[in-house]
């Protein structure tokens, strides 16, 4: 070919490619899209990537020509490689000439791929594969190739020296965190407990490697000293976010306190000591004891920051002062100690003494309990021996026996009427086989009698004055309240006549009797004793 026909040919493919354009301009959207191309490519700088594309389906359409540009993110449109089927391949002159070529030889409409070789950084941008075509006019599609570099992230402290006042104190660099060289740009992240701001700047270098770097600013504290600051770098290359992790550094002079002291430290106190405490960055380098007096006790011994008084005295009531330096300054603390008289520990004896005492007077209350309820359950046991003896303690002794005096109310006639003293006292009648817990009006009724005489229903006997067979408790208990001579007193009444009733029990209520009878006599206010079921006339 000769040099003429060669440029000719290279205008022709100028006037193509202004052609293109114009045509992609205008036609851009109005067709649907035929022309298969990958959406995105990404490669590593140095490597050869491959940019695919093909024409689906013509029909009737004829392919005349087609046509790979190059449209960088910043910059004019630059044609790459163009191929005609009557004129064959041609590489316009572009930053990728000679490292572009079409993957098949020679190539063709329905598979115009290209590849491109040994990829630098600025090759980034898209790449569009465009068909001329009849009648329809040219259809493109469009691949953006992403360049990928894998960054270097480090990450760094920033030592400062704590800010003395915190008035108007501006905020320092505390740690620094970078990515350097990575495409696309890598974003960073801080994460830390500590009260400050994050800033961040890039810089893109001629290759289109970019480089972040941010850094932790803070106004510094003595509190911020050691704590724990992080830096996250995350980028497309990287599975996950590298983390770079940190403590603070934070440089202040001593911050000193003296622990130890309890305030009670008395004469002749041994083994108490006194402990300086101080934290600093950097470490401290001396540390000093002494005292506001200037002169140290005699029982004192000092071990680095250990002060240990080995008896109390009075040389030890001063003030004492411990001081520590470091490069950045000196820090001190004091603490005074007033020395007391020895406690008087007091006495047990009197404690020991009033348990002693206060333990036999509750002995002696058991005591005198004990007794009143002994006595008394004897003198119930004597009140109720007559149930056990009849002779000494059954209702006719107690009725009809002839006791030393008379009633106080006038008991005590003969058997045909009326007493020496007048005893009008009636009597109850019972009849003979009534049952005791079922008395009724109409079964047992009780008329007064007349001594010698007989009631309504028959002869009164003794079994007209039961009422039930059952000892009431309660009466029981009244009744030992007497004492021993009201008793005989009551008795003595009924004896000095002749018996005022006729004691007939049954042969099957003689058990009955006994525990009844006792049960029937009731205590007065007099000191007598009376039948609570007797009508006295």
């Amino acid at each position: 070919m000769s040099r003429e026909d060669a440029r000719n040919r290279h205008d022709f493919t100028k006037i193509i490619g202004l052609f293109s354009v114009v045509t992609l301009l205008t036609f851009q959207g109005a067709l649907s899209q035929r022309v298969k191309v990958e959406p995105e490519v990404m490669s590593y700088p140095s490597q050869a990537v491959n940019l695919r594309c093909a024409f689906t389906d013509p029909g009737g359409i004829q392919l005349t020509q087609v046509s790979w540009i190059y449209e960088p993110k910043e910059g004019e449109r630059l044609n790459i490689a163009v191929y005609h089927p009557t004129f064959g391949a041609s590489y316009p002159t572009s930053p990728l000439k000679g490292r572009v070529r079409f993957t098949t030889v020679p190539p063709s409409l329905n598979n115009p791929s290209i590849q491109i070789s040994d990829v630098k950084m600025t090759d980034e941008g898209k790449y569009i594969c465009e068909y001329a075509t009849y009648p329809s006019g040219n259809e493109q599609g469009v691949t953006s190739l992403v360049m990928l570099a894998k960054p270097r992230n480090s990450a760094s402290g920033v030592t400062v020296i704590a800010s003395t006042v915190a008035a108007g104190a501006k905020p320092v660099a505390v740690a620094r965190c970078e990515s350097a060289d990575g495409r696309p740009a890598a974003q960073i992240a801080w994460v830390t407990a500590v009260n400050g701001n994050a800033t961040s700047a890039s810089t893109t270098a001629a290759d289109n490697t970019v480089t972040v770097s941010s850094q932790y600013m803070l106004v510094p504290t003595a509190a911020d000293n050691g704590k724990d600051i992080s830096c996250l770098v995350s980028h497309r290359t990287q599975g996950k976010p590298e983390s770079f992790l940190m403590k603070l550094a934070i440089e202040y002079p001593p911050q000193v306190t003296i622990v130890g002291y309890d305030n009670n430290w008395y004469m002749g106190r041994t083994n108490v000591a006194l402990t300086c405490q101080a934290t600093a960055n950097p470490i401290p380098t001396t540390i000093i004891w002494k005292t506001m007096s200037g002169q140290m006790p005699d029982t004192v011994q000092v071990k680095e920051n250990v002060l240990t008084v080995l008896k109390v005295d009075e040389q030890v009531n001063t003030t004492f002062v411990c001081e520590v330096k470091n490069r950045l300054g000196t820090g001190k603390d004091q603490v005074t100690v007033m020395v007391r008289e020895p406690s008087v520990v007091p006495s047990n004896a009197g404690v020991v003494a009033g348990a002693v005492i206060g333990s036999l007077l509750a002995l002696l209350l058991v005591a005198a309990l004990i007794a009143v309820l002994v006595t008394r359950s004897r003198r119930q046991q004597q009140g109720y021996r007559g149930n056990q003896n009849p002779s000494s303690y059954d209702i006719k002794s107690r009725i009809f026996g002839g006791g030393k005096k008379g009633s106080k109310n006038g008991t005590g006639a003969g058997a045909g009427g009326s007493g020496a003293d007048g005893n009008n006292s009636p009597i109850y009648v019972y009849k003979e086989g009534s049952a005791h817990d079922g008395l009724t009006a109409k079964a047992n009724h009780h008329v007064p009698l007349h001594l010698g005489g007989h009631g309504e229903g028959g002869v009164a006997t003794a079994q007209d004055i039961l009422l039930s067979g059952e000892l009431d408790e309660a009466e029981r208990r009244k009744f030992d309240q007497l004492e021993d001579d009201d008793v005989e007193e009551s008795y003595d009444h009924f004896g000095k006549g002749g018996p005022i009733l006729q004691l007939r029990p049954s042969h099957d209520q003689d058990g009955i009797m006994g525990g009844y009878l006792d049960d029937d006599m009731e205590s007065q206010r007099d000191g007598s004793v009376i039948s609570r079921t007797a009508v006295y006339v």
